[in-house]
């Protein structure tokens, strides 16, 4: 059994829902919740707690789109921005954020530690740490599937003193307010500071960092059964639910204390409580699961970046033993942890540890914004969101980093931007595609230059680039629509007038007019002619040419209006479009039904029997399921995948088949259908259908091809893929 299939996968409650709830439901709830409520009073506490939340469901809704459009290795953030910026910048939030996470460990250490001080003054504070260090890395590097089941009996404890709260409300605990804390709040201070004063923002400082956990689920993306859904679904459940309780346990200690204990007692909420004893296992476990999920999450950082050889020693920290735990990357992490313990007093430091969560938090947001506004047909989430959401967050984030401390601020992006500049001397080699394709594209010369240094094939940043040979321009005007609807909005048109010598000036007009009419359309288009009577070499040789442009054609389409006389130029040009790895797509329209009314498109899968697996390379069928949804965006259709199969047990293995595909590929309403017939005698009875897809021969049959037509009495599309585009990136 080999490592991947030996690793204990999560789910969505286990894996993403009760750390991300643990780590929100923190020592800031028990211990400072009053004291926000004392200095803000009730109103301003609750508008604290619902800038705080909004900021980071923000954020986690960025996040939640984003995972629902790639697949997401481990790593969390690091994993996403990576993807999508490239690992210079994905490592240069990840390394310090990494480095954070460890010293996050530490601080939950110590703060776990005062709650036990505060039962057993005498003991001695060192070996405390020390004891909750060694139990904590034991359970993390033993494996996360022990250190979620801990988390769970964490949880049963934190429920529990939630309960004893709300017991103390029922016995009558809320009926010593004051009128101070249960409207707006004097801001009077803390004992810190001999109640010399506050605001609200220095208020808010010490309040958001209890809502920046919601990173502890997505960090485990590595190790999700099926991360796409867990980590949308678990992160969002997770922020509601503690949402609700914070603002409850708010209006609760509002009515249950008066201003001076809540001002003065940082322990208000566990003496309020109808059991002490609970609250205070509550923050213990509260600080220990903090601690936990900290220490499980921050070794996935390090294996990923290890994984993608963006540290030293990569392969090294990317070793995993046979169950699949990253037990190097753990070591390191309980090195860097002990390090940090040694230090005794992370006040100097602490405040870096949720700048980089706000960094964090505003690249996540970036990557959504720009994602969006690039128009790329590879950003398909199935969790959409408002265009307004990221940029919200992104702005949000920046201005709570400035507002809590804008020195640390300042330091944090610095750092950042540090480790940039180192990594980007590295020349690390990115094993997956990313958007940046996509913005070089739109940044004229210096970005085609840019982009051109991209060695990968670019199948996240596809987009349709027609090459049209024209030798009658009135056959282009009867597709006008239809090749409009392939291309827009972010494809091209290059039209290539193919004519005699004699014809040359007549054709080029004609072409250019063409070529302004799809420009006033809003798809980009050019247009050039070939003098020459040779169709066939006038589109190869175009080609050819055509290698060294920075926007190069991507498909040639082809119409079959007048294929009787091209029919031997047309293989000539499949045969070498298949050398140049160009697409073909030839038209076959009906000369009654045209393209009907538009609403069902059918793409016929070839019976695979008996390899009905999904793999990164699905064969000649990626340009067309591309085309195919290119067409229902535009004209607001369905696709309907449509097979033929001997058998039941081949049908059985085609539905699971396309059930995959369109999950993996991210294709909404999308129907199936599999028949088990003769193809031959099917395609009589094909299921209804605006136009049809097939997949194109290497040696093409085109009375097979007009057939078709006439079979299914509609127009036929007959794709082959250039072998450069994947419809799962």
């Amino acid at each position: 059994m080999d490592k991947a299939n030996s690793l204990k996968k999560f789910g969505t409650f286990g894996g993403v829902f009760t750390p991300t709830l643990l780590t929100i439901l923190g020592v800031i709830m028990y211990l400072r919740l009053g004291w926000v409520v004392g200095n803000a009073g009730l109103i301003g506490a609750w508008l604290i707690i619902i800038i705080s939340f909004l900021i980071t469901l923000a954020t986690a809704l960025s996040m939640s789109s984003i995972t629902t459009n790639i697949k997401i290795g481990a790593g969390g953030a690091y994993a996403i921005i990576s993807q999508s910026l490239g690992l210079e910048v994905g490592g240069s939030l990840g390394i310090p954020r990494y480095v954070s996470q460890g010293m996050a460990v530490t601080m939950y250490i110590f703060g776990f530690r005062e709650g036990w001080l505060s039962i057993f003054p005498n003991h001695n504070a060192l070996i405390i740490d020390l004891v909750v260090f060694v139990i904590i890395y034991a359970i993390a590097y033993k494996s996360a599937h022990l250190a979620i089941q801990t988390q769970y009996i964490i949880m049963a404890i934190i429920i529990s003193s939630l309960v004893v709260i709300v017991l103390a409300a029922y016995y009558g605990s809320m009926q010593n307010s004051t009128v101070d804390s249960l409207q707006w709040g004097t801001f009077t201070g803390s004992i810190e500071n001999n109640f010399s004063g506050s605001d609200f923002w220095i208020v808010f400082a010490v309040f958001f960092p209890a809502a920046t956990g919601i990173m502890a689920g997505a960090n485990m993306s590595g190790e999700l059964k099926d991360p796409r859904k867990s980590i949308p679904v678990g992160t969002l459940w997770a922020i509601g639910i503690s949402f609700l309780i914070y603002m409850g346990l708010a209006y609760w200690v509002a009515r249950s204390a008066t201003s001076d204990e809540l001002l003065k007692n940082y322990n208000v909420i566990i003496d309020k409580s109808f059991f002490p004893p609970l609250v205070i296992a509550g923050v213990l476990g509260a600080t220990f699961s903090s601690a936990l999920a900290s220490m499980v999450g921050s070794s996935r950082i390090l294996f990923a970046m290890g994984e993608h050889r963006v540290l030293p020693a990569g392969k090294w920290l990317s070793d995993t033993n046979k169950t699949g735990q990253p037990r190097n990357a753990m070591f390191v992490t309980g090195i860097l942890v002990f390090l940090t313990m040694l230090l005794r007093d992370l006040n100097a430091v602490a405040p870096l540890v949720t700048m980089f969560f706000l960094i964090t938090y505003a690249m996540l947001n970036f990557v959504v914004i720009i994602e969006q506004n690039l128009g790329l047909i590879s950003f398909r989430p199935l969790f959409r969101i408002a265009k307004w959401v990221p940029w919200f967050g992104l702005i949000t984030s920046v201005l709570a980093m400035f507002i809590i401390n804008p020195v640390i601020s300042l330091i944090s992006v610095a750092v950042v931007i540090l480790v940039y500049g180192i990594l980007l001397q590295r020349k690390l080699t990115t094993p997956f595609e990313d958007v940046r394709s996509g913005l070089f594209v739109s940044f004229t010369e210096w970005a085609a230059k840019r982009a051109s240094l991209l060695t990968h094939r670019q199948e996240r940043a596809w987009k349709p680039n027609l090459l049209i040979p024209v030798s009658d321009p009135n056959a282009i005007k009867g597709v006008f629509s239809f090749l409009k609807n392939i291309a827009f909005p972010q494809g091209s048109i290059k039209l290539l007038g193919i004519g005699p010598k004699e014809r040359g000036d007549e054709l080029a007009d004609q072409v250019s007019e063409l070529s302004h009419a799809f420009q006033k359309i809003g798809v980009f288009s050019s247009w050039a002619v070939i003098r020459t009577e040779n169709f066939a070499q006038g589109v190869n040789f175009s080609n050819q040419a055509y290698r060294g442009s920075f926007i190069k054609p991507n498909i040639i389409f082809l119409n079959m209006i007048n294929h009787d006389s091209y029919t031997e130029g047309y293989d000539e040009i499949i045969e070498e479009a298949a050398r140049l790895q160009i697409g073909v797509l030839i038209y076959s329209q009906h000369p009654i039904n045209g393209l009907g009314q538009r609403q069902i498109i059918n793409v016929w899968i070839r019976n695979r029997a008996p390899d009905w697996k999904i793999s990164w390379d699905i064969g000649n069928l990626d340009l067309s399921i591309l085309v195919a949804y290119k067409l229902k965006r535009n004209w607001d259709a369905k696709i309907r995948l449509v097979t033929v199969v001997e058998n039941e047990e081949q049908k059985e293995q085609a539905d699971k088949f396309m059930s995959d595909l369109i999950d993996q590929a991210r294709l909404p309403e999308t129907e199936t259908a599999v028949f088990i017939d003769n193809f031959n005698e099917l395609i009589k009875k094909a299921p209804s259908a605006d136009l049809n897809i097939f997949g194109l021969d290497t040696n093409p049959n085109f009375e097979f091809m007009k057939k078709m037509g006439d079979e299914t009495q509609t127009t036929c599309l007959f794709i082959r893929d250039s072998g450069l585009e994947n419809i799962f990136a």
